[in-house]
């Protein structure tokens, strides 16, 4: 708790950041912790955004290392990175084909020590999405999924750096 605290309390300090070169870093990262398994990932060419840069690594970092981790009991895995637009506005968002959820528990997923698996299933203390919240919302985003059991997850998410919520 104390790092969410940290994280999402310190100023920001806002720059371009290159998604897209974060978002093959750290699944590089992912794979080099896990290189037996194949794990297919896609990421779009120039996803760039303003925002702070740690902070926002910290998103994909907890978004990628989820999508990695809900696909682990998946014979094909597949992890996308990449961006549509909602009026206009950038909407980026990671997407897999893992485990998935029910969408009846969605609205659980955002607060901390919340999670929609067991525990012995996959690890996790159920903090990574709340920390991505705060993160989202201290850039004036928003953040929400759409998912099935057993077709995966994808999680959206917006960023309009305007400075910190209080």
């Amino acid at each position: 708790m104390l790092t969410l605290t940290q994280l999402t309390r310190a100023e920001l300090h806002l720059e371009p950041v290159d998604l897209s070169q974060l978002a093959h870093t750290i699944l590089a990262e992912l794979h080099g912790d896990q290189s037996d398994r194949h794990v297919e990932w896609t990421v779009a060419k120039d996803l760039c955004a303003t925002g702070d840069a740690l902070l926002v690594r910290v998103v994909l970092e907890n978004l990628l290392a989820n999508a990695w981790k809900f696909t682990s009991q998946v014979a094909y895995a597949r992890i996308e990175v990449g961006m549509t637009h909602h009026y206009a506005q950038p909407v980026y968002f990671v997407r897999d084909n893992g485990v998935g959820f029910d969408m009846a528990y969605a609205h659980k997923l955002f607060g901390p020590f919340q999670r929609l698996h067991a525990l012995s299933e996959f690890p996790g203390i159920g903090i990574g999405l709340a920390t991505v919240h705060r993160i989202i919302r201290r850039h004036h985003g928003q953040i929400w999924t759409n998912a099935a059991v057993g077709y995966g997850a994808t999680f959206f998410f917006t960023l309009e750096p305007r400075g910190g919520v209080p």
